[in-house]
């Protein structure tokens, strides 16, 4: 199970960084497939994977991607509305076959997959996005691995002790602050080139900082959908990870995450 976890792992890694690193229409399409899965993935969790209600689901999120891809974001807000519009009537029109959870549940999916996912490609293409978007991983990645490592040294008071017995509130800070702390020493590495970017290091380190907190609760999030619904991962498309929610959970939060901060921090 390790081997095939660590080789997952290597393929997974060589392939954002081919992907990202050419960005343009490549980041856009498999940002939008991986959406596509995850949306299909937490539908079926929700067992609205099949039902009317997750097709408009579906319809949205190639809406959404389709607006972003032409630059229309101010359309954006009316798709959503638009969206919510023809759930609920199909709620009332087909009464009493949908209950309110399941319109509920499908309206979430796609703001909490697709449009947070969405974020990667967002960075990517803001100004600097070449070398910014990595700040998506450093403090994804980044902080899950000094988040165990900081819990396994030092961890003694329980994050969520129901949800999840092993994350310590000492792991907890200590991702956070490696996660600020791969962000500097990104930023001291690459910050010349980011021309848009006042004090990158200080700019760089917070973010990540900010990302590292808030994919913790992504993490978490992920988890408590599991835990509501009685699964152990949502799919098993990626071997050794399962599906792509159980990839990308703490990303799914740390994209847009990034994306704000930088956009207030530059």
């Amino acid at each position: 199970m390790f081997t095939t976890r660590l080789i997952s792992g290597i393929i997974l890694v060589l392939l954002s960084v081919v992907v990202v690193g050419q960005g343009g229409a490549l980041l856009f399409g498999v940002t939008a497939l991986i959406s596509a899965i995850g949306l299909f993935e937490l539908y079926r969790v929700l067992g609205i994977e099949r039902k009317s209600l997750a097709a408009v689901g579906y319809a949205t999120a190639c809406s959404y991607y389709g607006i972003l891809w032409f630059e229309g974001q101010k359309y954006i807000t009316l798709m959503i509305i638009a969206s919510l519009m023809v759930m609920m009537a199909l709620y009332v029109f087909t009464f009493p076959k949908y209950k309110t959870e399941e319109v509920t549940a499908a309206f979430f999916g796609v703001c909490y997959v697709p449009v947070m996912l969405s974020f990667l490609y967002q960075t990517r293409v803001m100004n600097d996005g070449a070398y910014l978007v990595w700040l998506i991983f450093l403090s994804s990645w980044g902080c899950d691995t000094c988040a165990y490592c900081s819990g396994m040294l030092l961890g003694r008071h329980k994050l969520a002790p129901v949800l999840s017995p092993k994350k310590s509130i000492e792991g907890a800070v200590g991702g956070a602050a490696g996660a600020a702390l791969l962000g500097f020493i990104y930023a001291a590495l690459f910050g010349r080139n980011m021309s848009g970017v006042d004090n990158p290091q200080l700019v760089c380190a917070v973010a990540c900082a900010i990302a590292a907190v808030i994919s913790q609760i992504g993490d978490l999030a992920a988890s408590a959908i599991k835990r509501n619904h009685g699964i152990k991962d949502y799919g098993r498309l990626i071997p050794g990870h399962g599906g792509i929610l159980d990839r990308f959970d703490s990303m799914i939060f740390t994209a847009p995450a990034i994306y704000f901060a930088l956009t207030f921090l530059k």
